[in-house]
């Protein structure tokens, strides 16, 4: 090699040094776990405003429903309606009275056993509630309200069987 080349050499390394350095910097680099957003529901726990996501069902048209309303798939996982009851929380969802954010089109679901109490796990069973008489319905933030409007004879609660994966984002006190 002779002195020129070995001059044009000299200049080339610093300039792809930089070069490497620059497209290094560029580069789309992510810090920490990888992220996801899932659409949240609004419900009720405990009277206080908490937010969920559905994630599966173990019935066919539980989890169309949710994947439309949501605009975001739930899986359907039949063997979940196979979970033994004790490892079960409730979900409390009204098809009618007021009107609001719910699957059918009225008041926000209602949860027991939100995250930091014992009975908490993200695996709900369905209990569909009906206003005997919606014109005298009012909005429910609690399982206790729940339970006092069922022991008033003023709703009914139906157990279809079936089972879906709740998990809490964001609850009084928490949130992922």
């Amino acid at each position: 090699m002779d002195t020129k080349e070995t001059l044009n050499m000299k200049k080339l390394i610093p300039l792809l040094f930089v070069v490497t350095i620059l497209l290094a910097a560029c580069a789309s680099q992510q810090s920490g776990p990888a992220k996801a957003e899932l659409p949240a529901g609004k419900a009720w726990a405990d009277g206080k405003e908490i937010y969920f996501v559905h994630t599966e069902a173990s019935d066919t048209g539980v989890a169309e429903t949710l994947t439309n309303m949501m605009k975001s798939p739930v899986i359907l996982v039949p063997s979940l309606a196979n979970v033994p009851a004790e490892s079960l929380a409730n979900v409390y969802v009204f098809t009618n009275g007021v009107a609001g954010s719910g699957p059918f089109g009225f008041q926000p679901d209602v949860f027991d056993n939100p995250p930091g109490t014992d009975g908490y796990t993200p695996l709900r069973r369905l209990n569909v509630v009906t206003w005997v008489a919606p014109e005298i319905a009012r909005e429910l933030t609690s399982v206790e309200d729940v339970m006092a409007a069922l022991a008033a004879d003023e709703i009914t609660i139906e157990q279809p069987g079936v089972v879906i994966n709740m998990p809490f984002v964001v609850w009084d006190g928490g949130k992922r």
